[in-house]
């Protein structure tokens, strides 16, 4: 059947939300993670069309238009936009989307955080890693590779510990921290295994001083007029050690790194030619004392960072977004100033089985949880915690003192535990 055809078989509409429409944005993924985004466009009175290849996705309940098409797949995405007369398009939390998006907006003269050169570049991260030492940005060694063959043939020459990872993958999928030859080829495998060009990226280990970052920042015209920094926290009980169950801010980076790192990134925007966007931003400080850009894709971060920081500091990166992609004025964005001291955990398990319910932590004062979401019901199959993919809800929380925060984040268990048979 012509790709065509199966659009308009599988194609849904919902009735429009009883606002003006004025102009049209489409969002390439279905995931619960765009539905603040469907949502403020709604309200600033846009029609919203979602578009990939699960028509059971959450989000396309909640769209106005629903198209059926691949985001991966350039040109039957560059089709639905001409067909429902995109003005935006953004890829928000779905990283394999943000290549198709940023080309669909080069054909048809959208806005977009760069061109598709540079997007290109920040979302393969040999390519990144590359611009980064040719640009004296600090940078750990990497390699890349197409096949388990040619890394095994250099297997014996890596600085060990090293991180084996697919070069185009978001999440956490894929990525495995190796100490010795001997484990590199299962790692490698799984790597090929979770990557869509079947390539992978093997790098020196960066041991981090304190926590990581991962978090949105967002240009306006290349200039970041807001930077976010977190502490990435993670459970080595967990499916997958890399995969962040946890997020607190403000950060317990030190000022000057982050001054630093905004210098860097700034200069690395420059570099690129940005625009005006969101960008969901890696970044961390070696034992070295050397501040590390680790990754940085124009698009918002999973695991609802951006929602974490309008909740903590009232900048509004998600509205800012819509703004941008559909080229109108964008407001409420600022160096974040942070009202307390927040924490969110992803809800998760630890094995796979089958949904019962969550505990959550007696001794925890209920005015400190501010908002929980489960995304699924008893009885529902449940994924280990292997990448971000696999959360099934999220929960945040605020406090007065850093002091109370501290304490929080130091148990040995997770606040909220999810019960699976």
């Amino acid at each position: 059947m012509p790709n065509s055809e199966r659009s308009s078989l599988r194609e849904r509409q919902y009735p429009k939300k009883g606002k003006i429409v004025s102009k049209t944005i489409l969002i390439l993924g279905g995931s619960r993670y765009v539905v603040p985004v469907i949502e403020v466009a709604q309200e600033m009175g846009h029609r919203v069309v979602t578009c990939d290849y699960l028509p059971d996705n959450y989000a396309h309940s909640l769209s106005n238009e629903y198209r059926y098409a691949s985001i991966v797949n350039k040109d039957e995405v560059l089709h639905v936009a001409r067909e429902v007369k995109a003005d935006g398009i953004m890829s928000f939390a779905a990283d394999p989307g943000v290549v198709t998006a940023a080309y669909v907006a080069e054909q048809l003269n959208l806005p977009f955080q760069g061109s598709l050169e540079a997007v290109k570049i920040m979302q393969n991260k040999n390519s990144f890693r590359a611009m980064l030492s040719e640009n004296g940005f600090n940078s750990p060694l990497a390699f890349s590779f197409n096949n388990i063959s040619s890394v095994m043939k250099k297997a014996d020459a890596f600085p060990y510990p090293v991180i084996v990872k697919p070069t185009d993958s978001a999440g956490s999928k894929g990525v495995s921290r190796v100490d010795a030859a001997k484990d590199l080829h299962r790692a490698a495998e799984t790597a090929f295994a979770f990557s869509a060009s079947k390539t992978c990226i093997i790098e020196e280990y960066i041991e981090k001083a304190g926590c990581s970052s991962d978090s949105d920042g967002f240009t306006i015209d290349g200039r970041f007029e807001c930077l976010s920094f977190t502490d990435q926290l993670f459970d080595e009980c967990s499916g997958n050690p890399y995969a962040p169950m946890a997020y607190s801010m403000p950060s317990t980076m030190p000022e000057s790194a982050q001054v630093e790192l905004t210098h860097d990134l700034q200069r690395l925007a420059s570099l690129l030619g940005l625009r005006s966007g969101i960008y969901n931003i890696e970044t961390r400080i070696g034992i070295d004392g050397e501040p590390y850009i680790m990754e940085m894709s124009p698009r918002g971060g999973g695991n609802r960072l951006a929602e974490m920081l309008r909740m903590s500091s009232q900048v509004d990166l998600i509205s800012a977004s819509v703004s941008a992609a559909l080229d109108i004025r964008i407001e409420h964005v600022a160096m974040p100033q942070y009202d307390g001291f927040w924490y969110q955990q992803m809800l998760y398990s630890r094995k796979n089985g089958t949904f019962v319910g969550i505990e959550i932590d007696p001794m925890i004062d209920p005015l400190c949880v501010r908002e929980t979401q489960l995304w699924i019901k008893p009885g529902d199959k449940v994924h280990a915690f292997e990448s971000a993919n696999y959360a099934i809800g999220s929960a945040f929380f605020r406090f007065d003192t850093k002091a109370e925060l501290e304490a929080f984040t130091k148990k040995s268990q997770p606040p909220i535990t999810v019960t699976v048979a």
